[in-house]
């Protein structure tokens, strides 16, 4: 089966900023900006940015030698509530693409899980994905991976002022605006992780903290040299938020880092790392071990395919945990208008023989 490639889009800006190569093993150029650290100018965001990541890092490397089973298990307990509950199921699938339906008091709960995965609050975290979405792997995908490996994996999200020059004013998550409760999360977000990591430490001390606050993302994420679902967001206090709302740079990884390493399986354009299964005209590939460790989120070309279903891993081999929470939830009553993608649908986005 044929593999179609997502074609070369021209990017903005100088060339002489820029340099160009192809993707390895692939027809698809990149253009990669010689600027992404140097030669730019860095605001206080970008620079708070980089110290939270150094940070989460150094956190990881202290894991081996803060190890003790209650702080596994504290991990590994809000590895699956903030990470499953709160941003594959809260904020990618039923805020993002409203997959399916559930009452509010316990979308609330799912999203406020969200916000302790440490990557953002909700409406910056929908905008951007919703942004991706519509301008995925073109000059305004604010992670595009025609720009190469770096800038789609995390070059990014230290750049703030490039954010607000491809995403805009937040203008497609009106639904969550016009709700108090992620308003409320929007501007008050930095303290509700802080509440955690004071919980943490006051329970267990400073082992809680190593492993509690990046949870097993980062630990797991640190190990296999990708970062699946990022590292702390920093969306900062009432006055970051001002800030924000001024500049519209969204807060640094509000976003779905959730689905930036499935593209850059794409960018490397190895079979090993990625497979499409639906011609979808861009980059996204399943990876079945990604899927593993990020809840069915590495179905990332089947979603990309169908972004409206609630279930990524379409096939009965292909594992999704997110699925079958939803599925789970469907079959007592909580669940209700789960979108999946029809026969018809299927045969619209399959290659042709």
């Amino acid at each position: 089966m044929a593999i179609v490639r997502a074609a070369a889009v021209p990017l903005s800006g100088d060339e002489k900023d820029s340099s160009f190569g192809r993707i390895l093993l692939s027809d698809v150029v990149v253009k990669r900006r010689r600027n992404v650290y140097w030669g730019r100018k860095w605001n206080s965001i970008d620079v708070a940015t980089v110290g939270v990541v150094v940070a989460m890092h150094l956190l990881c490397v202290l894991a081996p030698f803060t190890f003790n089973w209650g702080a596994f298990w504290v991990a590994v307990g809000l590895y699956v509530i903030t990470g499953l509950l709160g941003i594959t199921l809260s904020f990618h699938r039923n805020l993002s693409h409203r997959s399916f339906k559930l009452p509010k008091w316990l979308e609330y709960l799912f999203a406020y899980c969200g916000v302790q995965a440490l990557q953002g609050n909700p409406i910056d975290w929908v905008s951007t994905h919703r942004h991706h979405h519509q301008f995925c792997d073109s000059e305004k995908d604010p992670h595009s991976p025609l720009e190469g490996f770096w800038f789609s994996h995390m070059s990014w999200f230290f750049d703030t002022k490039a954010i607000l020059e491809r995403c805009g004013e937040p203008n497609n998550v009106g639904d969550l605006e016009k709700q108090p409760f992620y308003k409320f999360l929007q501007t008050t977000y930095i303290i509700h992780p802080l509440a955690l990591g004071a919980l943490l430490y006051a329970v267990g001390g400073f082992p809680y903290i190593v492993w509690g606050m990046p949870d097993m993302y980062e630990t797991v994420v640190f190990i296999v040299q990708i970062q699946i679902l990022g590292p702390m967001g920093f969306c900062g206090s009432q006055h970051l938020h001002q800030f924000f709302e001024k500049e519209r740079s969204l807060s640094p990884w509000c976003e779905n880092r959730v689905g930036v390493p499935y593209h850059l399986a794409g960018e490397l354009c190895l079979p090993c790392l990625g497979k499409q299964a639906w011609n979808t005209g861009d980059l996204s590939r399943n990876n079945w071990w990604v899927a593993m460790l990020a809840f069915g989120e590495g179905w990332h070309n089947n979603h990309h395919a169908f972004e409206y279903s609630a279930r990524h891993g379409l096939e009965w081999w292909q594992i999704d945990m997110t699925w079958y929470v939803v599925r789970l939830l469907q079959a007592i009553g909580l669940a209700t208008d789960v979108k999946l993608p029809t026969t018809a649908q299927k045969q619209r986005m399959a290659f042709s023989s």
